[in-house]
């Protein structure tokens, strides 16, 4: 007679731990992480390290499995070290994978008690199609405690949830923040990025083109495609080789 209890399904087995090139060595990290890691063993630490390092290395290569794998990793090892689940969530974050980010990014804030995940928190919420939630998110006591550098993102995340939403005007509006008018600076680049995004939403096209050349000029980093995006206006084709 076939059985018709509960069956035990067995555990998937624990994955092997990514390899590490003799070179790093765990040292690469900032002061404030080692400071957090005082709290495992020194081998556990020094292990915990040298996966820290190797996430922030392929995910800086966009080699977002490789990221992946080495954060989980480190996450497994040290659960309630906040840079550990922060470098999980941002790898998530960075594939799509907004819920599981979303998760890592409060397990942050719950051990370490800082909000400066805050702006990448809402677009997460934005990411999932929640975005009254994440204007609330955006608009709590927490925005106000931020540093100048996560204001800023937070505003250009705002105004991104707002042109989702169809309204382009409060989305300039949003990005009317003094340093817009200010110089030209390299950390600017994505604000003058978003600026002229919206800008062609509302159709300003002259507008879009000005700032886009600005973003272009200012982002030193290339972290935006304004060039690509100055040069489709301008109706220049680019063939790539």
């Amino acid at each position: 007679m076939e059985a018709t209890g509960p069956r035990l399904v067995p555990r998937e087995g624990r994955k092997p731990e990514p390899a590490i090139p003799d070179e790093v060595t765990g040292k690469e990290l900032d002061r404030a992480v080692h400071q957090q890691l005082r709290t495992l063993s020194k081998e556990n630490a020094d292990g915990v390290a040298k996966h820290l390092v190797m996430a922030a290395a392929l995910m800086e290569a966009d080699d977002l499995d490789g990221a992946l794998a080495h954060a989980e990793t480190a996450a497994r090892r040290a659960g309630r070290v906040p840079a550990a689940r922060e470098a999980l969530g941002l790898v998530a974050y960075r594939l799509g994978d907004f819920a599981r980010a979303l998760s890592e990014f409060r397990t942050v804030r719950r051990l370490g008690g800082s909000s400066h995940l805050l702006p990448l928190m809402v677009d997460c919420e934005r990411g999932l199609g929640r975005h009254e939630r994440a204007l609330e998110l955006a608009s709590s006591p927490e925005a106000a405690t931020l540093g100048p550098a996560e204001a800023l993102e937070l505003t250009i995340v705002r105004s991104g949830i707002r042109l989702d939403l169809g309204q382009a005007e409060a989305a300039r509006l949003e990005l009317e923040v003094p340093a817009l008018r200010g110089r030209l600076r390299p950390e600017l680049a994505r604000l003058y990025y978003a600026y002229a995004d919206v800008l062609l939403a509302l159709d300003r096209v002259d507008e879009a083109r000005e700032w886009f050349g600005k973003a272009a000029e200012a982002d030193v980093e290339l972290t935006t495609d304004a060039d690509d995006r100055l040069a489709e206006l301008e109706g220049v084709v680019v063939i790539e080789e």
